[in-house]
């Protein structure tokens, strides 16, 4: 049960660092911290239909394991505790 807790513990960190990576690499809607970025020099990149879609599908995905992560951490290390 403990190498269970340990590797969602490593699945939630790697998917907390995707997600907010993912969400500063979305297109600013009037500025914003991804302005801050370059958003300028990339609006030109950004603008693209497939870009964008795939972008916000890959951000969705990972907002969902992560999601999920921590529900499953939070199940076990309940029952590890004698919750249940």
């Amino acid at each position: 049960m403990d190498i269970a807790l340990v590797v969602l513990q490593v699945l939630l960190f790697i998917t907390s660092v995707l997600l907010v990576l993912l969400i500063l690499l979305h297109r600013g809607r009037g500025g914003g911290l991804s302005d801050m970025f370059g958003g300028g020099v990339t609006s030109s990149l950004g603008s693209s239909g497939v870009a964008e879609k795939n972008l916000n599908r890959l951000t969705i995905w990972v907002a969902v394991i992560w999601v999920l992560c921590i529900v499953i951490f939070g199940i076990l290390f309940k029952i590890q505790n004698g919750g249940f």
